[in-house]
């Protein structure tokens, strides 16, 4: 079995790799094969991605993620596959063209939201620093430095918590019961949790009690910087992709969203929305979850596959487990695989000038996607010389 993880995040978005080649090695000492660049609204990484694979004699999948809303369901307070925004919906494209782009006016509308979402944790750096004054803590966050030392050119909220955690350990000199009580007043009271040495633990913790909502930087995202659930779709379209619905599938109660807890139902909104791909971050469910739903969206048809997304400071595994760190099964491992074959196909067709998987937007039928599956099986055994 070819082991793919075809969700990443790389430094070009927010990630646990310091470096894109990091993932790269990391895929490599695991016996992952075939790995998926998967960031936020840029394709910048994809160069890297390509020629960092190849070196290393992986198979490359070029991806993105945008974020749109769906105001009907955000009126209803349906949550779809964002826990706390009812209406806010994340969507993959899978397999885009290399080298890519986006034809206009999907390329300026891309433009607009990137930089709206680096606008809004600009204005979260004045805030903590207005924060940072209050408190009379003695140094500032400088936007600017952090944009060129910890950024790729898009800037998220856990870039801010990992400047102030370093500027917190600069300031203080490493002495840890000193930084343990900053924090506490920058928590307005409330005690640090992690070891003060676990770097991730800590920055999740800023990000929560500082950037999250009720926080004292927090700002909250214009609704209208996000795009219509069916322009990103179009626009994942138009550079060649696949569009792919996320699901977050069973927390670690055993809860799903609303739109999500009856996969019957939600499969049938996705076909009715146009979107016929299908993916899992395996370490948030149960392995019991993930062979439900995706047994079951195979069944209906759909191109399925997994990944870790590691979208967070902590590091985790490349290869995939479920929740616990619960090895996949076989019949996981399979389905995987052979949607990665099919979005390796896709993109080779794409970025030949051929037509890819999904023809006049239309669900493709089970002959069609075997098809895909076979050729690109081929493509990637070829590239990987097995």
């Amino acid at each position: 079995m070819v082991n793919v993880n075809a969700h990443l995040h790389t430094p070009y978005s927010f990630s646990a790799f310091e470096n894109l080649t990091d993932a790269l090695d990391q895929a490599v000492r695991e016996n992952v094969k075939v790995v998926g660049i998967n960031d936020f609204y840029t394709t910048d990484g994809y160069r890297e991605w390509h020629d960092g694979a190849l070196q290393r004699n992986l198979f490359p999948l070029f991806n993105i993620e945008l974020i749109s809303l769906q105001k009907e369901d955000q009126s209803a307070g349906i949550r779809v596959n964002d826990p706390n925004n009812p209406g806010r919906t994340y969507l993959s494209g899978k397999g885009l063209r290399y080298p890519s782009f986006f034809p206009e006016p999907y390329s300026t509308q891309l433009a607009a939201v990137h930089a709206a979402s680096n606008l809004q944790v600009r204005l979260m750096c004045q805030k903590l620093n207005d924060l940072l004054d209050s408190k009379h803590v003695g140094f500032h966050l400088d936007f600017e430095k952090i944009m060129a030392n910890l950024t790729k050119g898009s800037v998220r909220e856990r870039h801010l918590a990992k400047a102030l955690r370093i500027e917190v350990f600069n300031h203080l000199d490493g002495d840890m019961d000193a930084i343990a009580s900053l924090l506490e007043v920058l928590f307005d009271g409330k005690l640090l949790k992690a070891d003060v040495n676990n770097h991730a633990a800590v920055e999740n913790e800023i990000r929560t009690n500082l950037l999250k909502a009720g926080g004292a930087a927090f700002i909250p995202e214009d609704p209208d910087t996000f795009l219509p659930l069916d322009t990103v779709r179009e626009m994942i379209l138009a550079a060649g992709g696949i569009p792919t619905y996320p699901f977050l599938a069973d927390d670690a109660k055993g809860e799903f969203t609303d739109f999500e807890c009856d996969i019957e139902r939600a499969t049938k909104v996705l076909q009715q929305r146009g979107i016929f791909s299908a993916e899992f971050i395996t370490t948030r469910n149960s392995l019991e979850t993930l062979e439900q739903y995706a047994i079951y969206l195979q069944d209906a048809g759909f191109v399925v596959t997994l990944g870790t997304e590691h979208n967070t400071p902590s590091p985790e595994p490349v290869e995939l487990f479920a929740r616990g760190k619960t090895p996949l099964t076989d019949r996981l491992k399979q389905i995987n695989y052979e949607g990665a074959c099919v979005i390796a196909a896709h993109q080779e067709r794409i970025s030949n000038g051929k037509t890819g998987y999904i023809v006049n937007g239309n669900q493709p039928g089970r002959s069609h996607r075997q098809s895909f599956i076979d050729e690109g099986n081929e493509i990637i055994l070829n590239t990987l010389n097995l």
